[in-house]
């Protein structure tokens, strides 16, 4: 493990009283940075790091037998830092970022996410691509300078897998050497991985109220504020950290991002997460701060249904079709994603399926509908669906046939036009959704 501050305290101590190498190096540290590296010294000397004493021995200092450890100067450094060495100070919030999402995101490297980016790909764009958002798992290489692989270094991958056992990057949101609250407050701090064909959290709050308002009143927003509570230092605008980590008068912060989230939209199928009704609640309570009880309750009563809608009219009866096929050999290659089938399949929930459920989820109209369901339907009645009877398999098509007539939710694909339009003007097709409404 890395020293504490205690060490550069030992070491200033030891410099003034004609210390060891290691002390003068250590001592020396700023006057040879400022020099070479002027930004990054500059940086750190305008943090809160900086501007309290926390100096590079503090977060870069190593014990001699740990693998990444390396001889600068005469001081034992380490390149890399990670949550266990934030957590020296940061205790509360190292053990919150290590539970949640953002820190387990490396494991997802094991699922078709990456293998679909190394059999399609190949290894560089998984480097560059996958491993630069999720996390790659840091390898140590002997020869290099700093004992860091160019493979794997650099790398600030939200749930990167670290040498000391640790999984996570805190510079992943608090860029290196600021470490700023003010930067990690703003949405586009979360840019670099919530945006995209698979998962635009970036973009669809830019389309929403709140995006729309945090453009409009950003310099009203109190963000280089120390403390930064909704309804007290700022109210005009929410970012992505005042509901999912931000403190409110009723809540402290929390560097566990899934804490307020009630539905997990990532699966084919969406699920409510344990304990749902609880994070739900937390989110509520940020909602609060701005809008009224009947204003949230209608949010979630629209938002629920249409997760519903999505699990109910097309990925279920899809991932159905989809098992179906693969259970019975039917598909021509054996490899995934070496089908159109495979391709269909997966972008119907990975790609429209999520655009749809997280554009309901943070009042993105467009993405819920244009980006959303219409590529969900298009690709399910004109893509998947057929590629599925080509398969020419009894069964499956008897399963298609019947969904296809006799569900009332599908029925309209073989109705007139006429008929249509006048079941919508009487609200007859609309009573078809009605069960998707129960409350939850």
């Amino acid at each position: 493990m890395k020293k504490t501050r205690i060490l550069t305290v030992l070491m200033v101590v030891g410099l003034l009283a004609g210390g060891s190498s290691m002390a003068v190096a250590a001592a020396d540290c700023v006057s040879c940075h400022q020099k070479n590296n002027p930004g990054m010294y500059l940086q750190w000397k305008n943090s809160a790091h900086g501007e309290n004493g926390i100096g590079c021995i503090d977060c870069h200092g190593a014990e001699k037998g740990d693998v990444d450890a390396f001889k600068h100067y005469g001081a034992t450094v380490a390149t890399l830092v990670t949550p266990k060495d934030c957590g020296q100070c940061h205790t509360e919030i190292e053990q919150e970022t290590s539970q949640s999402y953002h820190a387990h995101a490396g494991e997802i490297l094991k699922s078709n996410d990456a293998y679909l980016a190394h059999a399609a790909g190949g290894h560089p764009v998984v480097i560059v691509g996958c491993e630069s958002c999720h996390g790659a798992n840091i390898k140590i290489d002997p020869d290099a300078k700093n004992k860091l692989s160019p493979e794997t270094w650099p790398n600030s991958g939200v749930g990167r897998l670290n040498p000391d056992g640790s999984k996570g990057a805190c510079n992943a949101c608090h860029s290196r050497h600021s470490f700023s609250k003010y930067q990690a407050r703003q949405p586009g701090n979360c840019g670099k991985c919530h945006l995209g064909p698979d998962h635009p959290q970036k973009e669809i709050y830019d389309e929403s109220k709140h995006g729309i308002a945090y453009n409009a009143y950003r310099e009203d927003l109190n963000l280089r504020s120390d403390e930064w509570v909704v309804g007290v230092d700022y109210y005009e605008a929410p970012t992505c950290t005042t509901c999912h980590m931000s403190a409110t008068p009723k809540q402290g912060i929390t560097h566990d991002v899934g804490d307020r989230i009630s539905w997990t939209l990532r699966p084919p199928v969406s699920k409510h997460k344990e304990n749902w009704q609880e994070k739900r609640q937390a989110m509520k309570d940020v909602c609060s701060n701005c809008h009224q009880n009947n204003f949230v309750d209608g949010h979630y009563y629209q938002y629920d249904a249409m997760v519903h809608l999505y699990n109910e009219k097309f990925a279920k009866p899809a991932g159905k079709i989809y098992s179906m096929a693969k259970e019975k050999g039917l598909l021509e290659r054996e490899a995934a994603f070496a089908n159109d089938l495979d391709w269909e399949y997966w972008e119907l929930w990975h790609h429209e399926g999520r655009r749809a459920r997280m554009g309901a989820a943070m009042m993105g109209p467009d993405y819920a509908w244009w980006h959303g369901i219409y590529d969900v339907a298009h690709n399910f009645y004109f893509k998947f669906i057929p590629e599925a009877r080509h398969l020419g398999d009894t069964e499956i098509n008897a399963y298609i046939t019947e969904l296809l007539t006799k569900d009332p939710m599908h029925k309209w694909l073989n109705s007139n036009t006429g008929e249509i339009k006048k079941a919508i003007s009487s609200g007859e097709l609309q009573k078809v959704y009605s069960q998707l409404f129960e409350k939850e």
